[in-house]
């Protein structure tokens, strides 16, 4: 049996959060929203509040700061997520790690598969679980396909660390979080990695947390 807010229809749930205006609340780690399969996305909410969701989630990445957001991370449960990445990263960084701009764009119902074998493990944060860093190894390059925001079909490639944004935003429409694809040993604090895991890569991290890269 659900709660009296899990009952509520989608569409007024999301009409009470842009109620309040700016930013949205991000939901952290341990609220079961982010432990269920996201609602696909089929005309739950009228164009006009869509595009107001949508603008407001873009708000919310923003002033986090992060590179993207799904629905669940603000309490939604719906297939829709945003990412956008300016990549203000040095040449070795985006060298190392592929990582370069993404415009803003929206993913509606989307679902990747893994064009090859490669596979790439850097670390990787989230904004529903702050203060924490960890090595995830992810598909290299990915197929993803699904809508835009306006019904249009999606299906694109994607590689380097764009692959990997879409890989997290997308596993958070399935219940799924970073930690959980997560080498457990490389786990680290942002003060940590300020301080000692600033490196292109995350060798340096292997070889003196004791954990193995793919």
């Amino acid at each position: 049996m659900g709660t009296p807010s899990d009952r509520t229809p989608l569409a007024e749930r999301v009409e009470e959060l842009l109620a309040g205006g700016g930013p949205l609340p991000i939901v952290a780690a341990g609220d079961p929203v982010l432990r269920r399969v996201a609602e696909p996305f089929d005309g739950q909410l009228e164009p006009e509040l869509l595009a107001r969701f949508v603008e407001a989630l873009r708000l919310t990445m923003h002033a986090a700061p992060g590179v993207g957001l799904a629905a669940p991370q603000v309490g939604v449960g719906l297939r829709i997520a945003v990412i956008e990445d300016p990549a203000p990263v040095p040449e070795e960084v985006r060298v190392a790690r592929g990582r370069v701009p993404q415009p803003f764009r929206v993913l509606v119902n989307p679902a990747y598969e893994p064009v090859d074998t490669v596979r790439a493990a850097f670390f990787e944060g989230c904004l529903s679980v702050p203060g924490w860093q960890a090595v995830v190894a992810r598909h290299a390059t990915v197929r993803l396909t699904g809508r835009d925001e306006h019904g249009g079909p999606l299906d694109e490639v994607f590689t380097g660390w764009p692959a990997r944004i879409v890989q997290h935003e997308t596993d958070h429409l399935n219940g799924t979080l970073y930690v959980d694809r997560a080498e457990p040993r490389s786990l680290a604090s942002n003060r940590a990695m300020a301080e000692r895991w600033t490196q292109p890569t995350p060798a340096e991290a292997a070889a003196e947390l004791g954990f193995d890269l793919p």
